[in-house]
């Protein structure tokens, strides 16, 4: 399993399928289709039913039961898009086998190591094979280790029919990195009774409850005068935006917060004297408090606009996801499903808030209660991105506990 699963990586992550949030097509980018056709083809090939893959690039299939009994439907679930936010294509992936524990040159040239002196994390993994990027893209562990895990399980299944099984679904969704990933996912042809995601971090990680999320938008009109004559007449909109930002409080922010404290996020700001505008996003586990954290953007736009004139702030806010934990909770037998799968095959659980939001979240709110389970990666949507050999392979072991358990 080890070998397969390593091979089914590397060709995944050798496909460009980078998301793109500045495009209004699905899926984003039409290279993501390469991967998705592939994976198509793959299941077929395998004999599983139900295998398509509409206009959109949704593949999903069914394996059926074996185990002669009525039983849930289970499904495991995957992105193919990797991240914008660094370059996806061209990764060159390279094996450090039996790692010895010190730093890992990425990059000669660039001078570039991937050391545990800055990711302490990695010291759990000493003596195992760690697959790395050469410092110039991400690696694409997030989330091509799932689909990988998610399709070599549904292999050994296929080969190994004497483990019985009830009837699984698979399937593989574009967008995912810039929260698009479910907008045409069709739950009731999925037809599972519930769904994990692959789509963790670190071994043992099961999640099931993530962030309520909002976007916010304001835009500042200010007033341009020459700066010889601008006393008591200019409205500079860049020192607007800094003066709203200063309003929120500065503990706010997700470099002060952690575990299930929330934040006011500033992701962009650009413009000139004239006109500028400032981006936020918001982010809170508890559903009142992220209530409260949308009204302090309300006051605060409504106090700018006092000072400086109505209409001078703008602000457009959208929510973006909800917490899972209400839908997932009532059931929550399927949590400690994956709990015990994991112990079974000898990984420590650690169940925790998710820091931000994933397919799963809001699954569960179009009828799909879907926690979500570890695939193996660490440093996300970066340079340092690395994932260990032997996490993957338990992540693809817990698939198959998990289909076992339920027979």
């Amino acid at each position: 399993m080890k070998e397969t699963i390593k091979n089914r990586f590397l060709n995944y992550v050798s496909i460009d399928t980078q998301s793109d949030e500045n495009s209004d097509t699905t899926p984003s980018t039409a290279k993501q289709l390469v991967l998705l056709r592939m994976l198509h083809d793959e299941l077929k090939e395998l004999g599983l039913t139900d295998v398509s893959m509409d206009e959109k690039g949704y593949v999903m299939a069914g394996l059926e039961a074996n185990n002669g009994k009525e039983s849930p439907a289970i499904g495991f679930i995957a992105h193919v898009d990797t991240s914008p936010d660094m370059p996806g294509n061209n990764i060159k992936a390279r094996l450090v086998e039996n790692w010895d524990g010190k730093d890992i040159v990425l990059n000669q040239e660039l001078k570039l190591l991937l050391s545990p002196s800055d990711f302490p994390e990695m010291k759990q993994y000493v003596g195992q094979t760690l697959i790395v990027t050469d410092g110039t893209t991400l690696l694409g562990a997030d989330d091509k280790a799932g689909v990988a895990e998610i399709m070599t399980a549904v292999e050994y299944l296929v080969t190994h029919p004497e483990i019985k099984h009830g009837p699984i679904k698979i399937g593989f969704t574009p967008d995912e990195e810039i929260g698009r990933g479910v907008d045409h996912f069709d739950v009731k042809k999925f037809g599972a009774d519930w769904a994990y995601t692959l789509d963790g971090g670190e071994i043992g990680e099961l999640e099931y409850e993530n962030f309520n999320a909002a976007y916010a938008r304001i835009s500042i009109q200010g007033r341009n005068i020459h700066p010889g004559y601008a006393k008591g007449k200019m409205q500079n909109a860049l020192l607007m935006a800094t003066e709203f930002n200063a309003l929120l409080p500065v503990f706010d922010r997700p470099e002060f917060t952690q575990d299930y404290e929330g934040f006011f996020h500033l992701v962009k700001m650009e413009g000139s004297v004239e006109k500028a505008v400032i981006q936020y996003i918001i982010r809170d586990h508890n559903r009142e408090l992220f209530e409260q954290r949308k009204q302090i953007m309300r006051d605060c736009a409504d106090f700018m606009n006092t000072r400086y004139g109505q209409g001078c702030f703008s602000l457009e806010m959208k929510d973006q996801y909800y917490n899972m934990r209400e839908k997932v909770e009532p059931q929550y037998h399927i949590v400690e499903t994956a709990r015990k799968a994991m112990e079974a095959v000898g990984v420590q659980a650690h169940i925790k808030p998710i820091r931000g939001g994933t397919d799963g979240a809001r699954l569960s709110f179009m009828g799909l209660p879907c926690p979500n389970i570890f695939a193996g990666g660490h440093n996300f949507h970066g340079k340092f991105e690395f994932v260990p050999l032997e996490s993957m392979v338990k992540a693809t072991e817990v698939i198959l506990k998990i289909v076992e358990m339920n027979a």
